[in-house]
């Protein structure tokens, strides 16, 4: 009986655990480990957008990578201004270590002087990277 009870408690801890880890994926959020960073078009090897840019880190084995690619791509086609720049994180060790880049993807939200403003860890909502947007700008 013992054994049962363990059991059960593992799996509601563990049922806890993935539902909020899914509600925290993809959330676009106040970076705040990232205050007064900036990084330039030489860093990320493209130009930064007149408003606001999105840099995406991802990796070659990674589904939610393209889906996420798709998401910043549409948006970065609707809102005038703002640029999309993919970054392979295995390609650039370096600059994942120096950003704290735990996961991919990976989205930053960058003004338009290069300073991250929001950070995204997970395949974002369309809506929600717009509604950053227009907090960046």
């Amino acid at each position: 009986m013992t054994g049962l009870m363990v059991c059960v408690a593992v799996l509601a801890a563990a049922s806890v655990y993935g539902v909020l880890q899914r509600r925290r994926s993809g959330r676009v959020r106040v970076g705040g480990r990232d205050d007064g960073r900036r990084l330039g078009a030489d860093r990320l090897g493209g130009e930064l957008g007149e408003r606001a840019t999105l840099v995406q880190f991802s990796s070659a084995f990674c589904a939610p990578c393209r889906a996420t690619r798709r998401v910043l791509g549409e948006v970065a086609d609707v809102v005038p201004g703002v640029a999309h720049i993919e970054i392979d994180a295995e390609a650039h060790l370096d600059l994942v270590r120096e950003l704290d880049i735990l996961k991919t993807p990976t989205v930053l939200v960058l003004d338009a002087d290069g300073r991250i403003v929001r950070r995204a860890t997970g395949q974002p909502r369309k809506a929600d990277v717009i509604a950053a947007l227009g907090e960046a700008v």
